[in-house]
């Protein structure tokens, strides 16, 4: 079960990540979050390294500790956003331009969601 909840967080990394580096406009929504310019310019090249190591399975549980630090981030981040009004949110970004809709409810879930398969991948 947990090599299984590992590949399948590792290919959201991945495909997370390598969205952010094909959207040109991923910084600007990161730094929009409070990420700063060097943060925001770091997530995607790490969310692919993080990404292919848990899918081959190296450094685990560590890599999958790093995961759960990663989302827990994210998700306080979307949390500190979705105070501000709807219409003063900006969008998600998590995936690109694939989810540019403003964060809200679903989006906390979906990250709820993937910190469950990084806490059973990491074998807790």
């Amino acid at each position: 079960m947990s090599a299984l909840a590992r590949v399948i967080l590792g290919t959201v990394f991945l495909f997370s990540g390598a969205l952010k580096i094909r959207d040109s406009s991923w910084h600007s929504a990161a730094q929009q979050f409070g990420a700063p310019k060097f943060v925001a310019i770091a997530i995607a090249p790490i969310e692919i390294i993080l990404g292919a190591m848990l899918v081959v399975g190296v450094g685990t549980p560590w890599t999958s500790i790093g995961a759960e630090v990663l989302l827990a981030m994210f998700t306080i981040a979307m949390l500190r956003v979705m105070r501000r009004p709807v219409s003063q949110r900006p969008a998600c970004a998590c995936f690109g331009r694939w989810t540019s809709r403003p964060v809200g409810t679903s989006s906390v879930l979906r990250n709820l969601v993937l910190l469950a398969l990084a806490a059973i991948s990491s074998g807790a």
